[in-house]
């Protein structure tokens, strides 16, 4: 029998992450720091909402782009929040999450052998997202003392004649690094001058905590027409299950990503819609109430690395921490292994992210204080063990 599979997806490499949480599912007494996923339950008017247009019977297909006014509300929440306008009606398409908006707008701007950057650590997508595009991936291995930012000095040794787009993955998971107005400045011109177009995923846009709000690089002059904009309701909002994202971005590269979405997936959740609507309309507290929890939380963490001796830089987005662990001698596969089977507390390798991230873990700090106390209890005793080794 011929081979029935994809060489390009056999040679892919699973998820870094999956086999840490599938083992502490089954271990009794173990507990996880390492989803990616907020603790709060979905504000209960964005659940009302879904529920009243499910008793209406609005279970109907929308349009492929999605709800007009759930297009036309980001646009507003854009402008309010990020000073960024997108006309509603052609630049602005609704998707499964923003997993589902990253895989469209590669598949619809990237030609096999087109060169595509990826600053690493990062979400776990981007990688095997290109790969399926027959595009070639070029990594840039951010740096611990650059904070985990991108660097213009970076972004041009990366630059060749084949590369057609830079991905912008800021606030950083899993390293909570964030980008300031005067780096992503300088990215912009760069990007202007080369002829780079940029997938910025700002899914983490609304968990800062520099005391600014966040600052897209659509912003900048000349990018809003090479920038696709990728965000979601996900994490601001507590809706992870929900499946809903979206994408903002040019009219000739957005009816491209849309052709794509028809074929492949029809519309996003019609429910999930309608509630969205609802938490964009009326989420503002909501959000800054969870923002402010998890700042709690993110010095929690911080304060107990410093009590233990572990080094990690001050991350400023996300819910993530990044500590270094070089000093112990284990390699962050070897750490997360011993930790999860001596201590029984999940933690997720630095390497799951890129190779870049060796030395490190990713810690979340998305849990509720006392769970934080007893995972980084269990993890002083950790240190302890390995200092008396």
């Amino acid at each position: 029998m011929r081979n029935p599979l994809s060489d390009v997806v056999v040679e892919m490499k699973p998820s870094g992450i999956r086999k840490f949480f599938d083992i502490v599912s089954e271990m009794k007494d173990a507990i996880s720091l390492g989803v990616g996923e907020p603790d709060f339950d979905t504000p209960w008017h964005v659940r009302e909402e879904a529920i009243y247009t499910l008793e209406k019977g609005k279970t109907v297909y929308t349009s492929n782009a999605g709800l007009m006014e759930l297009r036309e509300e980001i646009c507003k929440y854009l402008k309010r929040r990020f000073n960024v306008s997108y006309d509603y009606k052609n630049e602005v398409m609704i998707t499964v999450g923003g997993s589902e908006a990253i895989d469209m707008a590669l598949r619809a701007m990237v030609n096999p052998g087109e060169e595509v950057i990826i600053p690493e650590p990062c979400y776990v997508s981007y990688l095997p997202c290109v790969q399926l595009t027959y595009g070639k991936p070029v990594i840039i291995n951010l740096k611990e003392e650059n904070q985990f930012r991108l660097t213009k000095e970076e972004l041009l040794n990366a630059i060749t004649d084949k590369t057609k787009v830079l991905i912008l993955p800021f606030p950083n998971n899993p390293t909570g690094a964030v980008m300031t107005r005067e780096d992503l400045k300088d990215i912009a011109e760069i990007c202007i001058e080369k002829d780079i177009f940029v997938i910025s995923d700002e899914i983490y846009a609304e968990l800062t905590y520099t005391g600014e709000r966040h600052v897209t690089i659509a912003e900048f002059p000349g990018m809003k027409e090479r920038t696709v904009l990728i965000n979601g309701f996900s994490k601001a909002y507590a809706m992870t299950g929900w499946r809903l994202g979206y994408a903002c971005a040019p009219k000739n590269i957005l009816s491209q990503m849309l052709k794509i979405h028809q074929f492949a997936i029809m519309c996003a959740p019609t429910t999930s819609q309608y509630a969205a609507v609802d938490a964009l309309k009326n989420g503002d507290d909501d959000v800054m109430h969870m923002m402010q929890s998890y700042n709690q939380r993110r010095r929690f963490v911080l304060n107990s690395f410093k009590e233990m001796g572990i080094e990690c830089f001050e991350p400023f987005g996300a819910f993530y921490t990044f500590p270094n662990i070089k000093k112990f001698g284990l390699s962050s596969e070897e750490f997360a292994n011993r930790f999860l089977q001596e201590e029984k507390v999940a933690v997720v390798p630095g390497t799951a992210f890129g190779d870049s991230g060796e030395g490190f873990l990713r810690i979340s700090y998305a849990y509720s204080i006392e769970q934080l106390k007893e995972a980084l209890g269990r993890l002083a005793r950790f240190v302890k063990k390995l200092e008396a080794e």
